[in-house]
Formats: structure tokens, sequence, C-alpha cells
């Protein structure tokens, strides 16, 4: 499996943006496939992930009411629409995948896509 995002850019704070994550060579057993981002100086973050076959979703409390991820199961290709975005969403932003939400939550990920900078400034 790979995955290539894009959609990154500048926005202003409480602009929106959608990044997409396409995915190459079939899901096989990636189970669930998701976002995280890096801000610069700062640790990857764990952000939203959906299990392509059921659409089951998960956001960690930050960006929750915010972000929303969806699927488009013909396309294979999972989105993150961003919106209300915030001065501290900037960040690089990384389509992963991995076999369970629990190895989502930790960190432990089979699959990372090369990066899609969020830049959020006015």
């Amino acid at each position: 499996l790979q995955v290539v995002e894009s959609g990154g850019g500048t926005v202003q704070p409480g602009g929106s943006l959608r990044l997409s994550c396409a995915a190459f060579g079939g899901t096989g057993n990636y189970y669930v496939v998701g976002w995280y981002r890096q801000a610069p100086g700062k640790e990857r973050e764990p952000l939203s992930c959906i299990n392509p076959a059921d659409g089951t979703t998960y956001y960690v409390n930050s960006v929750e009411g915010r972000f929303t991820i969806s699927r488009d199961v013909a396309r294979n290709t999972v989105y993150l629409q961003m919106n209300n975005l915030k001065p501290e969403d900037t960040a690089t932003y990384y389509c992963v995948g991995t076999s369970h939400l629990a190895l989502f939550k930790s960190n432990v990920i089979d699959v990372w896509g090369q990066g899609t900078v969020v830049t959020v400034s006015s």
C-alpha cells in the first residue's frame, strides 16, 4: 500500500481546507486509514482515522467538531475536511495506514505518506 496526500496550502484563520489521501495498491490488511500531523518543533500527533470498510471514524478531542474524515471507496480515497482553522493547526499533515484503531492511537503506523503542508496565517 502507498498513500499520496494532496490539498495542503495557506489559509486565513477561520478558513477551510480539504485534504485528500489516495491509496494505491489496495488496502489489504490496512483496516484503518487516517491522518497525523506534525507542527514545527513538536512531535507527530494522531488526529482522525476511518475504517474504509464500514466508515467507522475516530477523532482526537482537539479537532472533533472542526474536522471531518470521510472516504470514497470507489476512488480509494480518504478525505479530511478541516473547518474553522486556527494558527495552531499549522503543520505538515500525513496520511497513514495501520491495522487497528489502538495502533493508530499509539503511533504504531505501517504506512506514511510524504506529507502535505497546511499553514494558517493572516
